[in-house]
């Protein structure tokens, strides 16, 4: 399952798990774009509409893939008010809608197919992003979501020895999201980079942990 899978590096990823014959399920919200990424990856693809903040979304995935699950990809995520602000003019209520997706949403997913993961000691890949770490200004919001999800993913590693638990930061990326921040999108690298690199992790099962799309790709 990867939630996001409709544009950008959700998208990509899928695309290479379809060439390597997996099953997916992906998920974005905008159903019209989501159907026309299910027709491009091509293989066997369910697509299902809606936005991961939202219970009854969440529980319609939950049933996509209740005949089992090998990976969940928490790939969906919103950058929260734009321009982006400085910590002194955020607003709190966007912030709190931020987290919502960012955050209490991928570990809503994981609870609700935590018990799937574990029968098939699959796996989960939590993205990230290097704001979770690093003292950008403007991206406290975003940034702190992040690292959010990286600490639920450290402590769910230890939680669940049985499940692999990875929470990897792409790097910059050629995605509407960049540009939406501000940033020159069009000198990063095409997702594609990215998510050759994840699809590396997947194949590879390393130990939980933190990766860089940058690192994995360098590892031979």
């Amino acid at each position: 399952m990867i939630t996001g899978g409709s544009r950008g590096l959700g998208r990509a990823l899928a695309r290479g798990l379809a060439a390597d014959g997996w099953t997916l399920v992906i998920d974005g919200r905008d159903a019209a774009a989501l159907e026309a990424a299910a027709r491009e990856i091509g293989g066997d693809v369910t697509a299902v509409a809606g936005d991961v903040a939202d219970a009854a979304h969440r529980a319609d995935l939950a049933r996509a893939v209740a005949g089992g699950l090998d990976l969940l990809v928490n790939n969906a995520s919103t950058l929260g008010t734009t321009p982006l602000p400085r910590l002194a003019e955020q607003p709190v209520a966007d912030l709190a809608a931020t987290y919502a997706t960012n955050v209490l949403a991928p570990l809503a997913l994981i609870q609700a197919v935590l018990p799937a993961l574990r029968e098939r000691r699959g796996a989960i890949l939590n993205v990230t992003s290097d704001a979770a770490v690093e003292n950008y200004e403007t991206w406290g919001g975003y940034g702190s979501s992040k690292a959010a999800l990286e600490q639920l993913s450290n402590v769910l590693a230890a939680e669940e020895p049985d499940v692999r638990v990875w929470w990897a930061d792409p790097g910059e990326m050629r995605t509407d999201m960049l540009r939406a921040a501000g940033e020159d999108a069009d000198a990063a690298p095409p997702p594609e980079e990215a998510a050759a690199a994840f699809h590396r992790l997947v194949t590879d099962r390393p130990a939980s942990g933190r990766y860089r799309a940058a690192d994995l790709a360098g590892a031979r």
